[in-house]
Formats: structure tokens, sequence, C-alpha cells
């Protein structure tokens, strides 16, 4: 899978979604689920959070049930994490922007980076590092 790959139109929702590696699945997938995973190279990630769509490839769809941990994009819970490997919460997150801590909170998450504790292929349901996520959190109003 190359990083540039084109953005694919989720089939349900339309909305721009970008790949994510198989390991990513096998990692957080319910059993019944992946019982039913057909290995793809090709699956990609909805973040469009008014569609249920996690996963998909041109064989086969994986919605919100399928997971074994609740998706940032999908969930707008304050419970849900924001950064999957060290478990900052979205509630975490905004508590850390409104006391003025975004920046220290930043540069914790980078230090695991830089320390090489990151996970965020078999955490993060979008297969990606979450700090961008983080980031634009704190950078919101």
């Amino acid at each position: 899978m190359a990083a540039s790959s084109p953005a694919v139109p989720c089939p349900v929702s339309g909305h721009a979604s970008l790949p994510v590696r198989l390991l990513t699945l096998k990692a957080l997938l319910r059993p019944q689920a992946l019982a039913r995973l057909q290995p793809a190279l090709d699956f990609r990630f909805c973040p469009d959070p008014a569609c249920d769509v996690v996963y998909f490839s041109p064989q086969q769809t994986f919605r919100v049930p399928d997971l074994k941990v609740p998706v940032a994009h999908k969930d707008p819970s304050g419970g849900v994490p924001l950064c999957y490997c060290f478990g900052f919460t979205r509630a975490e997150v905004e508590a850390a922007r409104e006391a003025g801590r975004g920046a220290e909170l930043v540069e914790t998450i980078r230090g695991h980076i830089r320390a090489g504790r990151c996970g965020c292929e078999v955490n993060n349901p979008q297969g990606r590092c979450c700090l961008g996520m983080v980031s634009g959190l704190l950078a919101s109003p």
C-alpha cells in the first residue's frame, strides 16, 4: 500500500477514504468479523462520522460493531480515545486544551513516538498516527 494512494469513496457514504493495512484489521476486528475477513490489499478506512462503515474493500465491508474498540471518527463521546496507544481520550484532550496544556500533551505523545512506543498501526482504527487528530482537537476553538 503506497502512502500516496488516491482517495476512494466509501460505498455507503461516498466520503473519501484512505488505505489501511491488513494488519490493522487483523488487530482490531472482533473474532466473528475476523473469521469473515477475506485478506485483500485494498481495504480502506471511512472517516465519515455519519457512516457506520469503518473498513471496506471491493469485496467486503466492516462496520462499527465489528471492531473491538470505539472509533473516534464515529463516536463523539468524551471517553473515546483519540490517542489509542497511550489512552488519551477526547475529554482529556479537550481538558488539556482548555487548561492551556495542549503543547505539553503533544510533547508527551511525541516523546513516546521518539522512544519507539507508538503502535498506531495496530491500536488506532485509522492505522495511522493519532497525533493529527489530537493536534486538530487542540487547535479547534
